[in-house]
């Protein structure tokens, strides 16, 4: 066993929880640490593995001490790539956070691609990752237009709505900027992937009434607490941009 194996037998051992608290902070750090690398092209790459790690991370779920069911995670990944645009609108301007969302989506969906093909070569006799590689990257059709359709429409909201409370502050406010426009476009975003995934593509649609209480609302309360505590960074992240950027 290599060190990865024995790091992933520690923090299986560690308490959900926590867990949970290290990888938000441990995100959050990285995006200030992406910023002060690479300027605004941090944000972009981190945004890029974001989207896409967060996508492969939904399909685990862990046990949480609110929820009676268990409940899948990337809440994290996927909220903290509204920090990215809020940070990039506030600092740099909506457009290059509007390109940011493109980036984004265009890597998940190459990333997608490549995969498929990957998985579509006949594998060796003693091929032995095949099964995983299928069961991870060979995305559910449902599930991949829901979660496209829900990132371009709450990640152009976010953007305008936080621009729009910019205008309307005289660029005074910030956390209050960034709190609502965060809360308002995750709940965009839940409701618009739960609705597609679940009723309008599911061939066995699941009622109205269990998709809000479930699936909108199951994960919201995470989404909300998300918001409040990526506030400091947005502030932080002024002092993490380089001289040269622009």
């Amino acid at each position: 066993m290599g060190f990865f194996f024995e790091l992933t037998e520690i923090l299986n051992s560690l308490n959900t929880e926590f867990l949970w608290i290290f990888m938000l902070f441990f995100c959050f750090g990285s995006i200030l640490i992406f910023l002060r690398l690479f300027g605004y092209v941090g944000i972009f790459i981190y945004s890029s593995l974001a989207v896409i790690a967060g996508n492969i991370q939904v399909l685990k779920t862990v046990d949480f001490f609110y929820s009676p069911e268990p409940v899948a995670l990337g809440t994290i990944l996927f909220a903290s790539t509204f920090l990215c645009t809020d940070i990039l609108s506030e600092y740099y301007g909506k457009e290059k956070a509007r390109m940011n969302i493109l980036i984004g989506f265009s890597a998940f969906l190459l990333m997608t691609l490549l995969m498929v093909i990957t998985i579509g070569f006949k594998p060796s006799d003693g091929d032995w990752i095949q099964d995983s590689l299928s069961n991870v990257f060979t995305p559910m059709t449902r599930f991949f237009i829901a979660s496209m359709i829900a990132y371009l429409i709450s990640q152009y909201f976010d953007v305008w709505f936080f621009n729009y409370l910019k205008n309307i502050t005289s660029n005074k406010f910030l956390w209050f900027r960034n709190n609502l426009s965060t809360i308002f476009s995750s709940l965009i975003d839940n409701s618009i992937f739960s609705i597609f995934a679940w009723i309008i593509l599911n061939p066995d649609p699941e009622s109205f009434y269990n998709v809000v209480m479930i699936y909108i609302f199951g994960t919201y309360l995470l989404r909300i607490v998300i918001a409040l505590l990526d506030t400091p960074f947005i502030y932080i992240a002024k002092f993490f941009i380089t001289k040269t950027d622009d």
